[in-house]
This record gives C-alpha cells, structure tokens and sequence, in this order.
C-alpha cells in the first residue's frame, strides 16, 4: 500500500517540483533569457558546453529540454510545467546525470526501471497504484507513429533512475524537529466531518439598475479598462490555396513515404456503428483519400508561399515607394488586390485571417518606410500584408462603451454584494448551529431568511491522508477551523461554499502513536531531498560562471 508521503508526492508533485526549483531560478535566468540566444536557432553562437550540452547548438538545446519534457510529463503524468520551469529541471537533470557519470554510477537495470515505472504518474491510477492498462495504452500509442518512441521512453526513464540515485546519495540526514512530525501529523490525520453550505452566485439576483450618475463615475474611475490599445489599418494581397490545389499532384511513393512517416496522423472511416480509429501502418488503402489531401495541401501551400515571397521582393527590388498612385500601378502589373482589414491589436489579429497571430506580430513591424511584409502563412495560403497607419491607444467616450461599462458595474455591484451575503449566511449559520443544531435545517432556515439559494452536505468522515472523493477542495479552510466553527465564505466560480466543522478529531500527536515514526522519516526524506536540490544548485551556479562567454 502507497503510503501518504507517497500519494502527496503524486498528487501534488507539480508544487513540490516548484519548490525544489526555485533555489536554482536566479542562476538559470542568466542562461535561458532571450539575450543569451538560446532557443533563438541561431547557428552563429558562441560554444557554451555545459554538462554535455552545447547550449550554442540548437540542436543540443533541444535534446536537452526535449529529454527533460519528457522526463516531467512521465513523473507529473501531464505537461503542466511552464517554460521557465522546464529549463530549470533541464539542467538539475543534466548535473545530476554528470554526477552520476563522475562518481561512476552503474547503468539502470531492466528490473529498476521497470520498478521505477511502477511510481510514476503517468501511468497511476486515482488511488496512486499502478495502472497496466493506461501504461500498455501509452506503448501502443508509440508503437502508432507518435512523435517520440519507445527507445527515447526507455532512455530518458533509465537516465531518470541514474539522476535519483545520484539524489540519493546527495541526500543530508533529514532533520526534523517534533514539532515538525506533530504539525504534519495532525494535518494528515485528523478526522473531519464537514458540512458545506454552497450559495448560488447565479441564482443570486440584486436589486435595481445603476443610474447615469453611477455609471459615469464608475467609468471614471475605471478608465484604463476601456482604452482601446494601438491598433494597425492595413490590407492584404492573398494567395488562397485554392488557386494553386489545380496546379499540384501526389505520387504513389510520395503518398505512400508520407503514411508511414506517421500513420497516427490518420483517422480510418467510422464503420459498423464504431467511433473513428487511429490509422496503424497496414492501414493505408482506407486513409488513401487523406494522404491525397494531405499531400496536396501542402504543395498548394509551398506554391502559395513561394508566390507570396516573390511579390514581396518585388517590393524591394522595384523600392516601390509608400505612394497611392505608384502603388495601384505595381499591383495592377502584377495582377494583385489589395483586400481591407478592420484595424487590430497585437494582441487579437485580423478577424478576416482568423486573428491569426503572425499576421499581428509582422504588421506591428511595418511603418511609413517599410509599408509591405514578407510573405506570411495564414489557414487558407499566404498573405503579404500592406502597412497603412498605426492607430496610437486612445480612451473611448463613455457613449461608445456604455453597454461595457454597465455590464462591468452590474458585475461588480453583484459580487460585493454577493461577499456582503456570504457575511450574513454565516453569522446566522453559526448562530443557528452554536448549541449544535442540525446543520441541514439551519441551513433551510438561513436560506429562507437571506432569499439566497443555498444548498446543505455532509461529507463522509476523512483525513487529509483519505480526501474526500466528491470534489471537495476547500483544504486550506482546515488549517484554522476548530470544531463547531462556521468558516467565512469562499467564492469560487459560481458558487460560494461555508464550511462547518460538525466533528474534528485530532490524532495522538505523541511518539506512542504508531504513525508517528513512520511520518518522521517520510519528513526526513522530504528534506534531505531539499539538500540533494541545493547541492545541484550550487553545481549548476558554478558550471555558468565557468562557461560564460567573456565580452
């Protein structure tokens, strides 16, 4: 049976992971910030070999964040780590493994790694055991054309064994002080029994409509919500898709080079009342049609592009100047329409190419000097956009946004006045229930008083080592809620929740109680870990100062 350190490793590994990567945060900002180049794809940098790694090489940079990737989405069992996070584990990962290399650490066997793959999350059920079957899932899905495989799996999983040995014997002895074990038994043990008063935000319907007066002084005072940021007005010349599909066709070889490159790609027919399936590789004849299309579309968008590419250094080479008459002269030549936009932001591109975000991030780049783009890829070809003004940011009238601001008000209004009601759901809950009064009849009672819809549960006894498996999240609540208490109301979505403690048991919090060693060394584990982590930071500290380039 897992034990509870094990199961709050699983569940909350992102957390921890977090944690243990923050002491590493200000060595490695130095390397992965755009000014150093790296993930640029710029070939011309500098040399910089850091634990195996040339971090001047693209082509090492990706080895290095795409083996940690993968790394992070088998022990979190999602890809919920962010960018930043990811480079630091990157390189914890690479200096452990350069230790492990230093102190001579044996290969991983077949039996660690198969033990090893027993532990991670990707592969855990809800109870934090191992699921075979979401693990055989995930090996015929490599087996499918996925874009890693079974030997970067195996790998990265025998470096990950190798990296936590190394972290073991980097480990301190763990120190931890009885309060430690009382505060984290008590956490882990106590036995709740929990009552919840759940207000409905959308039921709740306050009364009456905000003058004009209001309304004015409420845009005054939120005026920054409203401006409308800078914007571009420009037109685009296109080269759809559908004027060069005709000119395009798919050989056999080149059809058939393509299925096998990646037969997941492709969904066979429905057939026999049964959901699509992903396509394997003896399934070519019935996924032929998409292949075909698939082939075609990309031709159509390479013709469409190289089109796109040639105008624009038409541009250039003729140095056609920012000019009306000149212009409507060149693009006739050329047989070109120029086709309006609505003016957009950054942030939301044209609404006509689908907000495409290139579109955005090259029109913010054009001015009076440079008024044409190069060529950009859009959903139905290419587009060579042309620059006509930037619009600066400006605050609207009160009149152009009136519907905005009322909105915004009424929403506000709601839910101060929503907190007001949370206040009085509870002094008259806690009122009702003081001499211990039945919790879904005051509960009625409270609801008919404040006309809010409130809704009563009891949750099944449990501990923080056994939550509770109806959804609830309100854990933080327990830490200062004492039993017969009513805590103040937690508004998350559309709901509102108060929580009352009907019984709070707290364990043995001495060493006679059983759990008690065991939750010293599951603490002491933790820690000493925490040391691991601290000593790979330093590593990595000196391993950029010795490699950073000299001005």
């Amino acid at each position: 049976m897992f034990t509870w350190i094990q199961r709050y490793f699983q569940r909350h590994f992102g957390i921890i992971i977090v944690l243990i990567l923050l002491a590493m945060a200000v060595p490695l900002v130095v390397v992965f910030t755009p000014s150093s180049g790296i993930g640029q794809g710029n070939r011309n940098l500098a040399a910089r070999e850091v634990f195996g790694y040339n971090l001047g090489s693209p082509e090492d940079q990706a080895r290095l964040l795409g083996d940690a990737s993968l790394s992070a989405l088998l022990q979190l069992g999602y890809a919920g780590i962010d960018g930043e996070q990811l480079q630091q584990y990157a390189l914890q990962r690479a200096a452990a493994l350069q230790l492990a290399d230093e102190l001579h650490v044996p290969a991983s066997t077949k039996d660690e790694v198969t033990t090893y793959i027993k532990t991670l999350a990707a592969f855990a059920t809800p109870e934090g055991g191992f699921d075979a079957q979401r693990y055989a899932a995930f090996r015929d899905s490599l087996k499918a054309g996925a874009r890693i495989t079974e030997a970067d799996v195996s790998r990265v999983i025998a470096a990950d064994v190798r990296a936590d040995k190394v972290r073991d014997l980097l480990a301190g002895p763990g120190y931890v002080t009885d309060g430690d074990v009382a505060n984290q038994l008590r956490r882990a043990e106590t036995r709740w029994t929990l009552g919840l008063a759940t207000v409905d935000y959308a039921a709740f319907k306050p009364a009456g409509m905000p003058t004009n007066e209001q309304l004015a002084k409420f845009f005054s005072d939120n005026s920054f919500r409203y401006d409308i940021p800078p914007r571009v007005s420009a037109t685009y010349l296109a080269f759809p898709l559908a004027a060069y599909l005709p000119q395009v066709s798919a050989t056999e070889e080149e059809m058939r080079a393509l299925f096998d490159s990646a037969p997941g790609r492709f969904q066979k027919p429905a057939a026999d009342g049964k959901e699509a399936a992903v396509a394997g590789p003896a399934d070519f004849e019935l996924v032929r049609s998409q292949v075909e299309n698939l082939m075609k579309v990309a031709k159509a968008r390479r013709l469409a592009t190289k089109a796109a590419s040639d105008l624009s250094l038409a541009f250039y080479e003729s140095k056609i100047a920012n000019d009306p008459a000149v212009l409507a002269s060149f693009l006739g030549a050329h047989q070109a329409k120029e086709i309006p936009l609505k003016p957009f932001t950054a942030e939301a591109g044209p609404a006509e190419l689908a907000g495409a975000a290139a579109v955005s991030e090259a029109a913010f780049k054009l001015n009076a000097e440079r008024f044409y783009s190069d060529a950009i890829a859009v959903a139905d070809g290419a587009v060579v956009l042309l620059w006509k003004e930037t619009l600066p940011t400006r605050t609207p009238l009160l009149s152009e946004v009136t519907d905005q601001v009322r909105a915004d008000y009424v929403e506000n209004e709601k839910r101060k006045q929503f907190v007001e009601l949370g206040r009085k759901v509870k002094a008259q809950l806690a009122d009702k229930l003081k001499s211990g009064g039945d919790f879904d009849a005051a509960v009625k009672v409270v609801a008919a008083s404040t006309g809010a819809t409130i809704i009563a549960k009891t949750l099944e006894p449990f501990t923080l080592m056994n939550p509770p498996r109806d959804g609830f999240t309100s854990f933080d609540v327990l830490e200062t809620l004492d039993q017969g208490q009513v805590s103040d109301m937690a508004i998350a979505k559309d709901q509102g929740v108060l929580v009352y403690a009907i019984a709070r048991q707290v364990p043995d919090l001495s060493p006679a109680n059983p759990a008690y060693a065991e939750m010293r060394a599951q603490i002491a584990r933790v820690t000493s870990r925490m040391g691991a982590a601290r000593i790979l930071s330093e590593m990595i500290e000196n391993e950029l100062k010795r490699t950073q380039p000299q001005p």
